[in-house]
């Protein structure tokens, strides 16, 4: 459009198709006065190293990236991480180009504080019983850590991502007590809190984490997936009474607190919820 500055990034992912986060970022940008270009990148599809795929990006003009599964992990090893406690979840979901510089973020983890402030205010999390221990369930256990939980408990197919994270949250907060568990359904039992960060219920992969059967007795449940915005997961957690923080959460605030990376502009949250709600017709 002549005479609106044009603002360039990217989502980095596989399975991405059904991702709205090209919405986020374009209403965020209309909001602002600016028109934003937002590409999907697949790496499988672009057959490039990751070094090559971020200096191409930041070539190209992208002035960020967006960084979801199952890469988060990987990309914060090709990137200058500034801050301590990022360094420590070692997972980054934002990419800030500078020139050839490439800087690592992740609003995973205060997307994830925000989400749980919003659903269960000054509630401590108590026993939680979180699945998955890769990019966004490092980010997630971190926040929890902050949040206050009394305990976490990690289950994950790969016992060693498992007790490497145990080791690694314990660390971060004395007095936090960390338990690898064999199974989602032993993590589950006597929890608090129920955190589903694996892909299982996303689009393209179905089912659930953690059989409804093992729910009743806990107090809440989060699901870091969104898309759908209802799971199986979450469907269930409601069925069995659980206060629910939707993954849906996570993802409007951690774009938020990417659009204020990326561009240092300000949101109007409820209107970009709104807009974001309105579909199609909340775009121009």
């Amino acid at each position: 459009m002549d005479g609106v500055p044009v603002l360039r990034l990217g989502l980095v992912g596989d399975n991405i198709a059904a991702s709205q986060s090209p919405r986020l970022h374009r209403l965020a940008g209309r909001q602002n006065g600016r028109t934003v270009i937002y590409d999907r990148l697949i790496p499988k599809e672009l057959g490039q190293s990751w070094d090559a795929i971020l200096d191409h990006c930041a070539a190209s003009g992208y002035r960020g990236v967006n960084i979801t599964y199952p890469y988060k992990e990987t990309v914060a090893r090709h990137v200058t991480i500034g801050d301590p406690l990022v360094a420590r979840i070692g997972a980054v979901n934002t990419v800030l180009f500078d020139g050839a510089a490439r800087r690592g973020f992740n609003t995973d983890y205060s997307g994830f504080v925000a989400a749980y402030r919003k659903v269960r205010g000054a509630a401590p999390p108590g026993r939680v019983l979180m699945i998955g221990a890769g990019g966004v369930g490092r980010a997630v256990g971190f926040g929890l850590a902050a949040l206050g939980a009394e305990e976490i408990r990690v289950a994950d197919r790969d016992a060693g991502k498992a007790d490497a994270l145990c080791r690694d949250l314990a660390a971060a907060r004395e007095g936090l007590n960390t338990v690898p568990v064999e199974s989602a359904e032993a993590g589950a039992v006597g929890a608090d809190g129920l955190i589903n960060c694996t892909p299982v219920g996303m689009v393209g992969y179905g089912g659930i984490p953690l059989p409804a059967a093992h729910m009743p007795g806990a107090a809440w449940a989060f699901d870091a997936v969104y898309t759908p915005a209802e799971t199986e997961f979450l469907l269930a957690a409601r069925r069995a009474g659980l206060d629910v923080i939707p993954g849906y959460e996570l993802f409007v605030w951690q774009g938020v607190d990417a659009w204020r990376l990326f561009t240092g502009l300000p949101l109007d949250v409820d209107r970009l919820r709104a807009d974001l709600a309105a579909g199609d017709g909340g775009e121009a």
